[in-house]
């Protein structure tokens, strides 16, 4: 039996024979990233219990294969789904959505979470204790886990909580010498074994006498609620290669094997929302500072849209708004596993986009699903922020944006509750719009130049101007993003026959001048290079490269191939 053939008979002893996956129809959905991402694997695994997925990892690692873990498949970077056909080993690639789990540790006050546990379903767990995750918008709406979100210190909407973090997991990592260990950082006394401690856990075998406070270490990042004030700082609130968020599981970015994490939840408050409009930067930044600087308690969102990305998301984003409106988000997941699978019969037959084409004609045909403030406005302001905050601090909030807009240009209306939840999930369906389009419009689409970046808190100048070399290259730009972090995201829809990777290298360089960081918090993935300090702690969590090799573009050579980095 050939090298590669004896690990995939341990990998089907471990998991059973239906969870080896090797037909590439089977393993289509898995390699292939969401916008960015694809290659060859041997075998896509999928464990059902902690042990299983420990047992996968002993025979992957004895086999001298590269693993890849993957959860949710949601990621905008293909930062969790192979890159390409050059890594000189066999590629596993483990998916964890069979390991769902959340555990509640004093009275819900703290989670314990398993691979497969979704933000969304966090979030209809914590509800009946009227308490919530660190993130409720955005990614939590199709399915993305909340080991995902750790590890690669992923952002959110949220202002009080910034980018998701704990020093609190449970992982297994391959030594410089090859050896597998697995390291059990929870705070949880839960034996000595691997064995015994997968099971313990995976059962809900602890009582609280064996969960310790920790030790001293934070189930959430401590610092962000003050950082996020400093709106006078020269460098940015967050970003994902920041070293003070990097620890262990947090940050690791795939180069740990995380089996499980502990965080904090929070109180769950009344919330009001405002609709705020301005055809001018200077105003929205007068806001940005006010709001964080001139209140007892921050703001709980503050979500920026641009007219234009307004405008393609209303079109190319119906049918998710209409999904999640009707359906709610516990039906997401499932339906994109669909369009996935019946893409992938379709570009069987040579025709690609076919969903999308489909459902875009469909959708075009049902009226206006958007508020009816929310389009005036539209059509009197370029810039449009969605502004959340406590029930208690409205009053205050209100009377303050009256007296603002009594002397600055633009407006605000006070939403109802209808008219708040569907902003927020407007929001949300731009996210995904420029996706769409470039499927519907493929005969003049190239292909889509996605950033996320992190500006200077200082910087006033947030709204971008792009020089006319770059701006000939593109159809359209989508901005959008988490304004009072200032962080945002910027889709531009390049031309046919322009380079994407010449335009975003352009784009680069503009940042850098800026002062900006970039990725924000979707990570590096295979797009990005990754610093000197991020690309060092990359090794010093996985010396022998064993784990997710090439991210962040470095080796995917075993052992790191000689790499000095770091």
């Amino acid at each position: 039996m050939t090298g590669h053939g004896a690990m995939l008979s341990q990998l089907r002893a471990a998991v059973g024979s239906r969870h080896v996956l090797t037909r590439d129809k089977a393993t289509r959905r898995f390699r292939r990233g969401y916008r960015f991402g694809d290659g060859a694997v041997l075998a896509v695994v999928r464990p059902g219990t902690l042990l299983e997925l420990w047992r996968v990892l002993q025979a992957a690692v004895q086999g001298g294969a590269a693993i890849i873990l993957q959860a949710a498949n949601t990621g905008l970077t293909g930062g969790s789904t192979p890159d390409g056909n050059d890594y000189g080993r066999p590629v596993v690639l483990v998916s964890t959505l069979r390991l769902t789990g959340i555990q509640l540790l004093n009275e819900g006050h703290q989670v314990v979470c398993l691979p497969g546990a979704t933000l969304d379903r966090l979030e209809q767990t914590l509800a009946p204790l009227g308490r919530e995750p660190h993130s409720v918008i955005g990614s939590s709406c199709i399915g993305a886990s909340v080991l995902g979100g750790i590890c690669n210190n992923s952002g959110g909407a949220l202002v009080r909580r910034g980018p998701a973090y704990t020093e609190l997991a449970l992982y297994a990592q391959v030594d410089a010498q090859g050896r597998l260990q697995l390291v059990n950082h929870l705070g949880i006394a839960l034996g000595d074994t691997p064995e015994q401690i997968l099971q313990r856990l995976q059962a809900g075998d602890y009582d609280a006498a064996d969960v310790s406070d920790g030790d001293g270490r934070s189930a959430s990042d401590p610092r962000y609620a003050d950082e996020v004030r400093r709106v006078d700082a020269d460098t940015p609130a967050r970003f994902n290669a920041d070293p003070g968020r990097h620890y262990e599981a947090a940050g690791s970015a795939g180069k740990l094997a995380v089996f499980a994490v502990r965080l904090d939840t929070f109180e769950k408050e009344p919330a009001e929302v405002f609709y705020i409009g301005s055809n001018r930067t200077g105003s929205f930044t007068a806001i940005r500072r006010q709001l964080l600087t001139g209140f007892d308690r921050l703001p709980i969102a503050g979500e920026y849209i641009h007219r234009d990305a307004y405008d393609i998301g209303e079109r190319y984003g119906k049918d998710t708004f209409l999904l999640i409106d009707r359906l709610g988000t516990a039906r997401v997941p499932a339906a994109f596993a669909l369009k996935s699978r019946v893409d992938g019969w379709f570009e069987r037959l040579g025709l690609r986009g076919v969903t999308d084409r489909v459902m875009q004609v469909l959708t075009g045909l049902l009226p206006s699903h958007l508020p009816q403030r929310m389009g005036e406005f539209r059509q009197r302001y370029e810039h449009h922020l969605l502004l959340k905050v406590s029930a208690q601090d409205a009053a205050e909030t209100e009377a303050w944006l009256q007296q603002f807009f009594a002397e600055h240009e633009g407006g605000y209306f006070h939403c109802t509750a209808e008219e708040g939840r569907k902003a927020f999930l407007h929001r949300f369906a731009v996210a995904g719009a420029a996706v769409r389009y470039r499927e519907v419009h493929r005969q003049q689409v190239q292909d889509i130049v996605a950033l996320d970046i992190a500006l200077r808190r200082d910087d006033a100048d947030w709204f971008e101007q792009l020089p006319a070399a770059i701006e000939s290259r593109l159809l359209h730009k989508l901005y959008y993003g988490h304004f009072l972090c200032h962080v945002f995201h910027q889709d531009y829809i390049a031309r046919k026959g322009e380079d994407p990777m010449a335009i975003e290298h352009a784009m680069w360089a503009l940042l850098d001048r800026r002062g900006a960081e970039y990725p924000a918090e979707h990570n590096v993935g295979h797009l990005y290079p990754a610093k000197p300090a991020l690309a060092g702690f990359y090794r010093q969590l996985d010396p022998s490269n064993t784990f997710n090799p090439g991210i962040g573009q470095t080796s995917k050579a075993k052992g790191w191939g000689g790499c000095d980095c770091g």
